[in-house]
């Protein structure tokens, strides 16, 4: 009798599904539904930024072990194109690149509200390096606030606060500031000037500022306490857009709160509008991903862009 090698696993063959979530230090995916995972670049802005996310997404499902049939992939982007032409090419590159029959591509500030609030009604401030705010009505209507990137938005975010402490930085060490022990650093912030991702770097400075508020240093809590007020206005800002004078469910996501303690949630609660009702979040981005990957879109269909192979 001839052996035959056995044969491979039906479940390996079998088309799986995707999500994904990118922002600016990493991007992420999780395998549905056995759950494995694999990571790729975050995003840069630069001239040739779709390639880089299509070569993310790619990496990170290598990662994963990603090599059978895609059946719908969901992804929530920092890097969202501005134009619906460049965001179709973007899901149809993507598309391609995981042998996908349907990709839905979407803001990060939509899987982050996906994630945080399955009942899919409130806002969720969604804080890492960059800020950006949703809020979805009763009614499904939804207002987007900031998320107008590092130059001219994202204020409160680790990028603002990263910046404003390498700025006392400078100033400390110039004599033209207070002395703080933000200074003690052996960063040179000079140095950051030709790095490619000098967003993130910057960015990743942030948890020296928090933690040197924590410890009381002045400078360091002057510049946290400000960028809560900033969050806190983006907050009562989407609030303001729901209809109603009842309680509004608001939950806060991102890296920015991962272990940023009082020093942060507690001016950020002080200047929050009457409405706002501090909750914790059900889940995070990547989960919200995969509630898009898995479900219909319901008051998220006008902000996804759906590719079919």
């Amino acid at each position: 009798m001839t052996a035959h090698p056995p044969s491979a696993d039906p479940a390996a063959r079998a088309p799986i599904r995707l999500a994904f979530d990118g922002g600016q230090s990493a991007l992420r995916v999780r395998v549905i539904p056995d759950g494995r995972t694999g990571s790729g670049p975050g995003y840069t802005h630069s001239a040739n930024s779709i390639q880089a996310t299509v070569d993310a997404v790619r990496s990170a499902a290598e990662q994963a072990g990603v090599t059978g049939p895609v059946e719908v992939a969901a992804l929530g982007l920092t890097g969202f194109p501005k134009d619906l032409p460049t965001a179709e090419i973007l899901a149809k590159s993507i598309a391609e690149t995981l042998r996908a029959t349907e990709v839905r591509l979407t803001q990060d500030m939509v899987t982050a509200h996906a994630g945080a609030l399955p009942d899919r009604y409130g806002v969720v401030l969604a804080a890492g390096t960059g800020v950006v705010c949703l809020g979805i009505d009763r009614d499904g209507s939804w207002y987007k606030i900031d998320g107008h990137g590092y130059l001219f938005g994202d204020a409160g975010s680790a990028f603002a606060i990263g910046r404003a402490g390498l700025v006392a930085v400078q100033r400390a060490r110039d004599g033209r500031g207070p002395a703080t022990t933000l200074a003690d650093t052996d960063l040179d912030p000079i140095e950051l000037y030709p790095s490619p991702t000098l967003v993130d770097d910057v960015a990743r400075f942030a948890p020296e500022v928090l933690r040197r508020a924590a410890e009381e240093d002045p400078v360091a809590q002057d510049i946290v306490v400000r960028a809560a007020s900033e969050l806190a206005e983006t907050i009562g800002a989407a609030v303001g857009s729901l209809a109603g004078a009842g309680p509004v469910p608001v939950a806060c996501v991102g890296g920015l709160f991962d272990g940023a303690g009082d020093q942060l949630t507690g001016p950020l609660r002080a200047k929050l509008p009457g409405r706002a009702e501090l909750i914790v979040a059900e889940g995070n981005s990547l989960d919200g991903a995969q509630r898009l990957a898995s479900g219909p879109p319901g008051p998220y269909a006008e902000l996804i862009v759906t590719h079919h192979a």
